[in-house]
């Protein structure tokens, strides 16, 4: 690399630090800070949905899944979009219905507070240790391109920065800033990846793509395996998939944050049904760039390269393939990714600290102006908090991308569950689906445990976590609402705003 990439990395902090900041205009009152006056277009909405997903894992990542393996992981996109159809025409609606701020205010208004709070508490948990994987995917390459150069940072100095950037304007800006900085960054990172595509072909020609066809990695169905703990299969791509899906965009609120500061449910409807489609999309645009990259490097094992992670090899191109100047740009993508990532789950974990934690322990309410005061704060405490999981799971040296959507599925499965048995089951009460919610949670918790730290050996395919925790809701949850004859009191919700002010 050379100076003017790093002159153009440190321009894209500062350029996307001054943007959320203006156009984010002026947050008055957690409305704004939260939902972004539910006045966001639709397809600002579902621009920022993907890039929220995608991360710099995908940036990374998945290039290595077909570099290593095949094509077969698009095979994820079709379940992805056949579980936001069902969010989208499900969940959605009981979303709106009650002009909530966060997705565990359905659980208060089903079972009570303490559910709510559970729930809650749950998602701060497990997103602390999700994102804080992403967070290190992000300082990864960074890490290797500043070694590269003989400057010596570490980890915790490189998360620092990061944090400390995109703290700033999720601060102030909230979740406004954090969408439309969202749609900049997933533009210039999957602009990134497409410019990779260019340099290695025009690099070493087109043959790379005969030969991978040959080699057997453009297959993209994989109909054998076993149906519970092969990963790349088309029953636990598409089921599994698609149940992962429903709950990571109908009961994650790092997206259905985004979906309830849409204009109207209608839009909310289409931006997640969309963000589908490009999602996939863009799963294809990186496995292509693995496929190129096993071109360019002749199929070479991450060690013949000299790297000590699969992940890097992405990285190593971007240092050696790459001219002066579209290396730093490169790298400023995969940094857009990470603060992507970082600051939606900053926006979201703020919120879900305000609304489903602070105020539901709190005798009295907040009110909006405590209430974004709270919220705030938060947001800088969660921001510094990502950086311990990023420095625990640094060691580990298994696939980022697995390891990070195994520990999302942890909980996936509980809140997913927890929210369908309060639908479909009338006579649950707040203890049956707490019970039900924390057992489930215990299994899949289980399953990851063991397989990674104990015996190395997959039992349960990552996508079936989710399907799994709602199996086990529904039984001991329903088991227990057995002990109740009549139909269960449902809570009211106050509207964040007077009625004539909302927007259906």
């Amino acid at each position: 690399m050379h100076t003017i990439d790093l002159v153009v990395i440190a321009a894209y902090l500062i350029a996307t630090a001054w943007l959320g900041l203006k156009l984010s205009g002026r947050q008055t009152g957690l409305n704004d800070y939260f939902l972004g006056g539910r006045n966001l277009p639709w397809w600002a909405v579902c621009l920022s949905v993907v890039a929220t997903e995608t991360s710099a894992l995908t940036v990374i990542g998945i290039p290595v899944m077909s570099y290593l393996g095949n094509l077969s992981y698009l095979q994820l996109g079709l379940g992805y979009i056949l579980g936001r159809i069902v969010v989208a025409f499900f969940m959605l609606p009981r979303y709106y219905d009650g002009e909530m701020v966060t997705a565990y205010a359905y659980l208060g208004k089903r079972f009570g507070s303490s559910t709510q709070t559970t729930a809650g508490v749950t998602f701060l948990f497990t997103r602390l240790l999700a994102d804080g994987i992403r967070v290190l995917a992000a300082a990864i390459p960074l890490k290797v391109i500043l070694d590269g150069l003989g400057i010596e940072l570490s980890y915790f100095a490189i998360t620092v920065i990061l944090a400390v950037v995109t703290i700033l304007y999720t601060f102030i800006g909230g979740i406004t800033a954090v969408v439309w900085v969202d749609v900049v960054q997933m533009l210039l990172y999957v602009t990134g990846g497409l410019i990779a595509i260019v340099l290695v072909t025009s690099s070493i020609g087109t043959g790379w793509l005969g030969e991978a066809a040959e080699a057997g990695k453009s297959q993209l169905v994989v109909f054998s395996g076993n149906p519970l703990s092969a990963d790349d299969s088309l029953l636990v791509s598409v089921l599994g998939g698609a149940v992962f899906a429903m709950a990571s965009h109908g009961s994650d609120q790092l997206v259905v944050q985004r979906l309830l500061s849409c204009r109207s449910k209608v839009e909310a409807q289409k931006a997640i049904i969309v963000s589908g489609v490009i999602v996939t999309v863009q799963f294809a645009v990186f496995l292509v760039v693995g496929l190129a990259l096993w071109g360019y490097y002749e199929g070479a094992a991450a060690a013949e390269l000299g790297l000590t992670r699969d992940d890097e090899v992405f990285p190593l191109f971007i240092i050696e393939g790459m001219p002066a100047g579209l290396s730093g740009l490169l790298l400023a993508g995969i940094l857009a990714a990470a603060m992507s990532t970082l600051s939606s789950s900053l926006s979201a974990l703020s919120s879900s600290t305000v609304t489903d934690v602070v105020g539901k322990l709190r005798r009295t309410p907040l009110t909006d102006q405590q209430g974004l005061r709270v919220g705030r704060w938060a947001t800088i405490g969660w921001g510094l908090a990502f950086i311990a999981p990023a420095t625990i799971f640094r060691s580990d040296e298994g696939n980022i991308v697995v390891l990070a959507l195994g520990v999302a599925g942890i909980t996936y499965g509980g809140l997913l569950g927890a929210f369908v048995f309060g639908i479909v089951n009338k006579r649950a009460r707040a203890a049956d689906a707490n019970i039900a919610f924390v057992l489930a949670v215990a299994v899949n918790a289980f399953f990851f445990v063991m397989e990674k730290y104990v015996i190395g050996e997959v039992w349960v395919a990552w996508q079936w976590y989710p399907a799994l925790g709602v199996v086990v809701t529904f039984v001991v949850g329903g088991l227990l609402s057995l002990r109740h004859k009549d139909r269960a009191p449902v809570e009211s919700i106050e509207p964040l705003e007077p009625a004539a002010d909302r927007r259906r």
